[in-house]
């Protein structure tokens, strides 16, 4: 993994805003990455996906039902350096 979430909150439409611990921060449109289904189908309704929290053991967002995103690729979103080149 490239850096940890350190901080995260909820905000309208499916959108959180994060922070990593080197700084790096920004709003991510959840709907926008994912389709809402298999274990993200509960997210789909906002009250579910406000229950968005940080999991400081694995660096990341996770949600109640055991849903969580990948580090890597939301650091590689707000910071625009790619993923693949940076491991």
């Amino acid at each position: 993994m490239l850096k940890d979430i350190v901080e995260v909150s909820v905000r309208s439409n499916h959108r959180l805003h994060i922070r990593f611990e080197d700084g790096v921060s920004g709003e991510i449109d959840v709907a926008a990455i994912s389709n809402f289904v298999g274990v993200f189908a509960a997210l789909r309704d906002e009250a579910s996906f406000a229950q968005a929290a940080l999991n400081p053991e694995l660096g990341t967002v996770q949600w109640p039902n055991g849903a969580d995103l990948d580090p890597d690729v939301l650091y590689s979103m707000l910071s625009g350096i790619d993923v693949k080149v940076a491991a």
